[in-house]
Formats: C-alpha cells, structure tokens, sequence
C-alpha cells in the first residue's frame, strides 16, 4: 500500500516530525524500529536519523528537494555538516526560520511564505535549483503546513483559494487539490509527509482522508 498512518512520539502531526527531502527521510533518532519500518516500506526512502538543533520536529524546521534544502539557524555545525552530504545547504535566519513551515518544494518549483524577504527567495531559488514563487495558501502564511507536494501532484488546505491554486500549480507543475488529515484537520502539510511513492498520515486520519492523498499525490 502506498500510504499507511503513523504516530510519532503519540503525535499525528507526522509531517512536522518528519523530512522528505529527495531520496532521503530525515527523521528524529529515537523512533520505534516497527515505525522506521512503517516509514521505510511506505516512503520508499533512504532513512537517516537526525535532530536539527535538538529539536525533533524535523519536518518544521527543514525542507527540500534533491538539489539543496533549507534549515532552520538553530541547526548546529554538526547538523549542517551531515545535511550537506546530501546536497547544498542554506540557513534561513532573521526569524523566518522554520524552513519547513515555510516551504513547499518538488523538483520543479517552490512555493514560499511571503514573510520570507526577497533577496532570501533568490537564494533559496539558487540553492533548491528551481523557480521560487511567494503565495498564501488559504490567506495564511505557513504554507508549509498548509501543503503537502511530491512531483506528481499537491494536497491544499480546504480554504485555498482559485488564484493561490492557480499559482502553485503553474509554479509546482502539478495539479492541484483540496483536502483534510486526521479526522477534518485543514493542516495537510502538518499531517502528512509524501515521497513520489508513497506517504505517511496520522493514524486519525480517516479511509476518505487517506483516498484523497493517494489521489491528490498520485498514487491511485
């Protein structure tokens, strides 16, 4: 199956805890070998185990695609040192930090919270190696907790709306949908983490819940 649900640290909001970022899934070091199971059968990734300044929200604090990622400035020289053997590396810093709340990112484009300055997308753009456009989702700037993409398709917040869709799709090379994690949660990319193979859920999310993302990210 190519989606399955999971807890992390009793917590459904998988996506804040966990990393897809090209072929590999950053993921916090203290996890059950029955989950790293579930994650390695249903992502079809690479697993490497990671903090990023202590912190094991992963997910919130880290993004990208194949060709770079961004993290967060609590990320120590240690973390930065093992990122950078998996591709070029920024930090974001001046507040705007949580790259993964952020960011949304495939291999063809990104999408960024508009709190992040101008000069800081440009950057970004080079170090991801992509097209970077700036966009709510839903009228809320956490766009990456609103947003769950791979290179197939993107899950939207429920709210997004025609113009915001219309902008990542064209910037994203995707279509889009709309849908909810963990019984009604708007908060997809919060509640989700995708490879171009499969994903991963909450075990609150529902059957109609779990059929829209193996829809949306194209694995139906």
């Amino acid at each position: 199956m190519p989606i399955d649900t999971v807890d992390v640290f009793g917590s459904d909001q998988v996506g804040i805890h966990l990393a897809s970022v090209g072929n590999v899934l950053f993921h916090p070091p203290e996890l059950p070998e029955h989950i790293n199971e579930i994650l390695e059968h249903s992502l079809g990734l690479e697993l490497q185990p990671l903090m990023i300044g202590g912190s094991n929200l992963l997910g919130a604090l880290l993004c990208g695609n194949q060709r770079g990622m961004a993290v967060a400035d609590i990320a120590t020289e240690s973390d930065i040192d093992q990122l950078t053997s998996f591709g070029d590396v920024v930090v974001m810093e001046g507040g705007v930090n949580t790259a993964g709340n952020l960011l949304i990112v495939n291999e063809q484009g990104g999408v960024a919270s508009p709190s992040i300055p101008h000069d800081g997308l440009e950057i970004l753009a080079e170090v991801l190696g992509v097209d970077i456009v700036s966009t709510t989702v839903a009228g809320q700037d956490v766009v990456g907790s609103l947003a769950v993409t791979n290179d197939q398709g993107v899950l939207l917040h429920p709210d997004v709306t025609p113009d915001e869709a219309l902008l990542i799709e064209d910037i994203l090379g995707v279509p889009p949908m709309v849908g909810t994690v963990s019984f009604g949660s708007p908060y997809v990319g919060a509640g989700v983490c995708a490879s171009n193979t499969g994903a991963v859920s909450g075990t609150q999310t529902t059957g109609p819940e779990l059929n829209r993302i193996e829809d949306a990210l194209g694995f139906l």
